[in-house]
């Protein structure tokens, strides 16, 4: 299966300033977070962000609020798609392939990708765009979503097969990112 750019969309689960902090290698995460925004806003692929229970766990980080001048899809389930609202949103863009971000992995994330797949999505996990608090349980939530159906991937790999091709624009801003 081939994972086309006009059929994705990219998720971004729960980074927020509160829980951050706590997540295994997280400035790593900060920075693989930024590199598929940034190569995702190149390709212009439709981004959406959720926050769980922000009065709690706080804001987005510092460096990702910038890519959601729009707002953020606020919820109290940990899947994402126990909001009807943002579930809707997500029916209402046509788009199959979802591109998750996000922390925790075995929590949120994790939720998200066992809704989605059930709701008819297709869930591809970025895995170095997704932590948790401890190795074992981010290893354990990978195993758990490719057996639930999710594909699994990396920031590079998405990245150069959402882009296709050399030469563009998209192309030339990848390239810098990831390197």
């Amino acid at each position: 299966m081939r994972i086309e750019k006009e059929n994705s969309l990219l998720l971004v689960v729960d980074i927020q300033e509160k829980l951050f902090p706590h997540i295994k290698n997280n400035k790593e995460l900060s920075q693989k977070t930024v590199t598929l925004l940034e190569g995702v806003k190149s390709l212009d692929i439709p981004m959406m962000a959720a926050r769980q229970y922000p009065r709690g766990l706080g804001d987005t980080i510092e460096v990702v609020r910038p890519y959601f001048t729009t707002g953020y899809w606020d919820k109290t389930t940990f899947s994402c798609c126990g909001s009807e609202h943002l579930l809707a949103q997500l029916h209402g863009t046509g788009r199959k392939n979802i591109i998750i971000a996000g922390i925790e992995a075995h929590i949120c994330v994790l939720q998200t990708v066992i809704d989605l797949k059930h709701h008819g999505f297709v869930p591809v996990v970025v895995t170095d765009a997704i932590g948790s608090r401890t190795e074992r349980d981010y290893e354990i939530s990978l195993r758990r979503m490719e057996f639930e159906g999710a594909v699994l991937t990396t920031v590079e790999s998405i990245l150069f097969e959402l882009c296709r091709q050399a030469g563009t624009d998209a192309f030339k801003t990848i390239s810098k990112l990831v390197k």
